[in-house]
């Protein structure tokens, strides 16, 4: 049996990922596929089913973890990666060498977003994470229309995973060569960086059901550094250009290395701070080449800053002070507008 458990705190897409990779091991193994935790993934709107629930194994049926394998590099760009490291790893190999038992029950942990694990399922995952027909809509499907999923929350606050204005720019730069009329608009959890970052656009906040049926049913999407809208995109019988940051939750700062090399996806176009767009096999090519060099070997030495070392106390004061001047610029500009913070625009 193989399974996955579902976390306090986990976001929808990281749930999907843990789901999904799961569920496609336990198909190839041919085992029975097991859930724990079933009513954390809150995914009533699509189809998909628990399995066998883990609270409900026979007895004599042994729970086992399975924690896939991390690789992080220690760097200066915040002080969680100084302290915690920035994950960069790719696919576990050994998550191919889990046997399927009768006896014995596997729940993975980790990760689990290289496509990798589910490639060739492609069809068996539009099944398990269809939409059920009384939550579908194409109210924003056009040929003309674009939608930008816009990450904020507490991406907000970290100036290396926060996307900035210029990924937006250019990609929208890259959407008009496929339509010069192309008009766009933001689905998004956080409308004050909407506001903030591209006021011109329509920005909307709808409910999550909404937010994930208007992301699947684009044709042409510019995706944020969030596992959110994977799934969507992955599963889209609409879509025609998808693009994402390349380096993906380092896009900001990596000199060659990806946070992490797991999001490279075979379907998306990868836009690079230089404004060129990347194939996904360009983008492994590039890392194989970064791989073997000397800067990261450089990386790989690096080990992990101390909590209270001074270099880590003062980027832990310079984040507090941006959170305290984004907030009261936040105020500012909502007294200025007369909105409240989630207020969107009712019109595109």
């Amino acid at each position: 049996m193989i399974g996955t458990e579902f976390l306090p705190g986990q976001g929808l897409g990281n749930r999907l990922f843990c789901y999904v990779t799961a569920r496609c091991l336990a198909e190839e193994l041919g085992v029975p596929f097991v859930t724990a935790g079933w009513e954390l993934l809150q995914a009533d709107f699509l189809s998909a089913g628990p399995g066998q629930r883990a609270e409900e194994l026979p007895p004599g049926v042994r729970l086992v973890r399975y924690d896939e394998a991390e690789e992080r590099i220690y760097c200066k760009n915040s002080p969680h990666d100084m302290t915690r490291g920035c994950y960069i790893a790719g696919a576990d190999p050994g998550l191919r060498e889990i046997a399927g038992r009768a006896d014995v029950c596997t729940l993975l942990y980790g990760n689990l977003q290289a496509e990798a694990y589910f490639r060739g399922h492609r069809g068996d995952i539009r099944r398990w994470l269809a939409v059920k027909p009384e939550y579908e809509s194409d109210e924003y499907t056009a040929d003309d229309l674009c939608i930008l999923n816009l990450r904020g929350g507490e991406y907000r606050d970290k100036s290396e995973l926060f996307l900035r204005k210029k990924y937006w720019t250019d990609a929208m730069a890259l959407m008009r060569r496929e339509n010069p009329a192309m008009r766009f608009m933001i689905v998004t959890d956080d409308m004050e960086a909407a506001r903030e970052l591209l006021p011109e656009l329509p920005a909307y906040h709808f409910s999550p059901e909404k937010d994930y049926v208007t992301v699947k049913n684009a044709r042409y999407l510019i995706l944020s550094n969030s596992s959110f809208a994977f799934f969507p995109a992955y599963t889209s019988d609409t879509v025609r250009m998808v693009i994402a940051p390349k380096y993906w939750a380092r896009h900001n700062v990596s000199d060659g290395y990806w946070a992490s090399e797991q999001n490279i996806y075979d379907a998306f176009a990868y836009l690079g701070r230089d404004g060129r767009l990347c194939t996904a096999e360009q983008c492994r090519e590039e890392l194989s080449a970064y791989r073997r060099s000397r800067r990261f070997a450089r990386r790989k030495r690096q080990r992990a800053w101390e909590s209270d070392a001074p270099a880590v106390r003062l980027l832990s004061q310079k984040q507090a002070l941006c959170r305290k001047l984004r907030r009261a610029a936040d105020k500012l500009r909502r007294c200025a507008a007369g909105v409240g913070p989630e207020s969107g625009r009712a019109s595109v």
